[in-house]
């Protein structure tokens, strides 16, 4: 087994203990809930088979939806990011790299970065709150949990790449 194998499942094993014991206590003025293993797709490597994408993806988000009691809505919202991740990593990523390239704000620069994981982040919680409301009929406090959750997803994102990138 390769050393990135472990890599990721400590990465997995660490995300989901954050998010199921820390921060699904955090509610920030009553709508902003930090959302942090959708870091988890966001640092796939370039190289990673599509199957194997979604397959942890979808793995990450049937975890996080039986400890957080939310049946399916990570599940659903991260194998959508697991389709979409390795399209749009190729965007932002030179075609003359590497090809087990792992993403971060140090191998791919902190601007395109930012762009890059900010996307991902806003329609995770985009289709994340979407189908955690099920309906359009309040689509103003749609827009404040799904904004202000990116937004504090964002934050603690880049707040741990810039201690993981020294």
């Amino acid at each position: 087994m390769s050393i990135q194998l472990f890599r990721q499942l400590g990465w997995f094993v660490l995300l989901v203990l954050v998010q199921v014991l820390v921060l699904n206590h955090i509610h920030l003025f009553g709508i902003a809930v930090p959302l942090l293993y959708i870091y988890f797709p966001i640092t796939l490597q370039r190289n990673t088979p599509h199957w194997a994408a979604l397959l942890w993806c979808f793995t990450l988000g049937l975890t996080i939806d039986v400890f957080s009691n939310t049946p399916g809505l990570a599940a659903g919202s991260l194998t959508l990011i697991g389709l979409l991740q390795p399209f749009w990593l190729e965007l932002f990523v030179p075609r003359d790299s590497i090809e087990n390239l792992e993403v971060s704000a140090v191998t791919i620069g902190w601007g395109k970065f930012i762009v890059y994981a900010s996307a991902l982040i806003v329609l995770f919680c985009l289709i994340f709150f979407a189908l955690e409301a099920f309906n359009f009929f309040n689509w103003i406090r749609w827009l404040e949990y799904a904004g202000a959750s990116a937004t504090l997803t964002m934050v603690l994102i880049v707040a741990i790449e810039s201690v993981r990138g020294r």
